[in-house]
């Protein structure tokens, strides 16, 4: 038994890309459906800093093929607080916004907090609290990236697990590295290609990488992870990798080659 993995990168709008990922016959009205038919989810950044309407949504899900998934980065004016459990009203208006309209191609919900928001449980848990279950009938999945080093504790861990939420795996970045799987399904942020790469990662890299994404969906964890708290029974989920930041340009080549392992 196996989760399903889908491989990705932030966006498809990037200057760069016009001449490292998107053929010259590809219009930029066309790139979405062309980015959509080569990779298999898309982190959506533009949600993080201004709303969408339900008709941008519908038009994303009618671009891209059955079993495509968007990730959706939660706005900025629900995490970029002083006090997240504030955030209730900016939660609840993006929950409104016509995010179901994606349907069956909607992802997890990716929160993703300041690089200087440090970790209060009280303040942590509140905030893990306001997340719902559901909108308008559709389940949905919660991840959160914590970015400061204090969240790399037992107790942050423990209180993302006993609500289903992810914590965000940041690989190959100056961010904390929390490996522990905290819901039934694991995201990943990969941050680390370079320019003299073609492929963003060196063969070697790219091979563990697969490697990793194949045992966590199998219900094991990638070599050389290191856990906070002892880990759960081994079960199959699902998993959604992003290549991301790092040297943008070679991102889709990334998890063009990512994709072509795991198959």
């Amino acid at each position: 038994m196996s989760g399903r993995i889908v491989v990705g990168i932030g966006g498809w709008t990037y200057e760069p890309w016009r001449e490292t990922f998107y053929p010259k016959s590809v219009p930029k009205k066309d790139e979405l459906s062309y980015a959509a038919s080569v990779l298999t989810a898309i982190e959506v950044n533009g949600t993080f800093y201004r709303s969408q309407t339900p008709q941008t949504f519908a038009k994303w899900r009618a671009s891209v093929p059955d079993g495509f998934v968007f990730a959706l980065k939660a706005p900025r004016f629900a995490t970029n607080r002083k006090v997240l459990g504030e955030g209730g009203e900016s939660i609840a208006r993006f929950m409104a916004s016509g995010i179901v309209e994606l349907g069956d191609a909607l992802g997890p919900i990716l929160w993703q907090l300041a690089p200087t928001k440090r970790f209060e449980a009280d303040d942590f848990a509140a905030f893990l609290d306001l997340l719902p279950p559901e909108t308008e009938g559709i389940a949905l999945r919660h991840a959160v990236e914590v970015r400061h080093e204090t969240f790399q504790d037992a107790e942050a861990v423990a209180l993302a697990k006993a609500r289903g939420v992810a914590i965000v795996r940041a690989v190959d970045s100056s961010y904390p590295e929390i490996a522990d799987l905290t819901a039934d399904f694991a995201y990943l942020r990969l941050m680390g290609t370079q320019e003299d790469e073609a492929t963003g990662y060196g063969d070697a890299a790219l091979d563990a990488h697969a490697k990793g994404l194949a045992a966590l969906a199998g219900g094991g964890m990638p070599q050389g992870s290191t856990l906070l708290v002892e880990p759960a029974a081994k079960t199959p989920r699902d998993v959604y990798c992003f290549v991301i930041a790092g040297h943008k340009a070679a991102n889709p080549a990334a998890a063009q080659a990512l994709i072509a392992r795991l198959r």
